[in-house]
């Protein structure tokens, strides 16, 4: 369970029974369910656990914009399996630029399907030259009869070809560079647009590229204003960032937990593994960076919820040292561990190759670095 009490200033008290519900949830559903061990066994198990994280009622905070109740609800799940995890996530980066681009048909459909759990969703950004500066997007949809022709392709995509929706970034004016970005939802039945191939992963995740074949949408398919398509990627990015930091808080719980249930029932020499000061000296590492890490979690999703106008600076914070932590800590269980962390069927295997992409998606480590400076520069202009 989430360790609700360390970080109980940041929470109202629906978050203590939320954190209570998730934890049961997770033991009953999640952590039961086996690691899948190929490209095709983790998709159908991920259309396995949205059904379960929709039945519960698990996603409904994407749509209130609830970081607070995101963040424990990943924590929880990153703890009890990386996969269940990344379902939720991407769940909600496909589906909160449908959610701050407000009420239209098309997005009401698929905001309604996703938070039920009964449509998947991805979000469509990266491509094979557009990872990091995502104003150098390619993909373009150009105007056509009412509707758009989008044409392209998408790489690094999670939940490529099995997802229901895509939320799709593409120009509608290459001439004005990032600011003729705009987003669009897409139904993965469209005609034109194909799943091309898996990417596999060293922990089985359904991740793949995707192409659009003159794929035409409607002119209700955008979301928002032509142009307002990075803003709205961005934003959302901006916001969910700090889910991320939890994520990896989540990874670096279950690992201290399986290398103290190790120190303490393992002898070498003649006593404990835990009696060895080595041992004890990572140990107290590894607990005091995942206290922090979560302190910063949760002041980044307290200030969101609080109304506070910009949470750049708090959430890159948040998910730049939360997830450089979890790597430090999810290593020092492997080494706590020795032999028995590097087999394939330990769970501390298991975070050791999921923990490896949390810094790298939703913005690099370096990214975060230079977000955090340029909010501090911006804010020393400004005086």
């Amino acid at each position: 369970m989430p360790d609700v009490a360390a970080v109980r200033a940041f929470l109202e008290e629906r978050h203590l029974g939320l954190a209570s519900g998730i934890t049961e949830f997770c033991t009953r559903h999640i952590r039961p369910l086996p690691e899948p061990r190929d490209d095709s066994s983790s998709r159908s198990q991920a259309r396995e656990i949205l059904a379960l994280l929709g039945g519960g009622g698990w996603l409904e905070p994407i749509g209130r914009l609830d970081l607070r109740a995101c963040c424990l609800i990943r924590e929880a799940l990153a703890a009890a399996s990386p996969l269940a995890d990344s379902v939720f996530a991407l769940q909600a980066l496909g589906t909160v630029p449908l959610v701050l681009a407000g009420e239209t048909p098309a997005a009401a459909r698929w905001v309604q399907a996703a938070l039920s759990g009964k449509a998947m969703a991805a979000f469509a950004m990266t491509e094979p030259g557009a990872g990091s500066d995502v104003s150098a997007i390619a993909t373009e949809a150009k105007e056509e009869g009412g509707g758009y022709v989008l044409s392209g392709t998408k790489s690094f995509i999670c939940n490529a070809g099995i997802a229901d929706f895509y939320t799709v970034f593409a120009s509608t004016d290459r001439s004005k560079g990032k600011d003729g970005i705009s987003c669009f939802v897409v139904d993965a039945a469209t005609e034109g647009l194909a799943f091309v191939r898996p990417q596999i992963m060293s922990a089985p995740h359904p991740l793949g590229e995707i192409e659009f074949r003159n794929c035409t949408v409607s002119g209700a398919a955008r979301l928002g204003a032509e142009g307002e398509g990075l803003r709205l990627g961005l934003r959302t990015l901006e916001l969910l960032r700090v889910t991320v930091g939890a994520a990896a808080c989540g990874m670096a719980e279950r690992a201290l937990e399986e290398a103290l249930n190790y120190a303490t029932a393992r002898r070498q020499f003649g006593q404990p593994l835990a009696e060895f000061q080595l041992i004890q000296q990572k140990l107290a590492q590894m607990a005091t960076e995942l206290a922090a890490a979560r302190l910063l979690v949760y002041r980044a999703a307290f200030d969101h919820d609080q109304g506070a106008a910009r949470v750049r600076l708090q959430s890159a914070m948040a998910k730049y040292f939360a997830t450089e932590a979890a790597q430090r800590i999810v290593d020092q269980a492997v080494q706590i561990l020795g032999g028995r962390g590097v087999m394939a069927d330990h769970p501390v295997d298991r975070l050791y190759r999921s923990v490896r992409a949390l810094r790298i998606y939703e913005g690099t480590s370096e990214i975060q670095q230079l977000v955090i400076a340029r909010e501090l520069l911006r804010g020393r202009r400004e005086e």
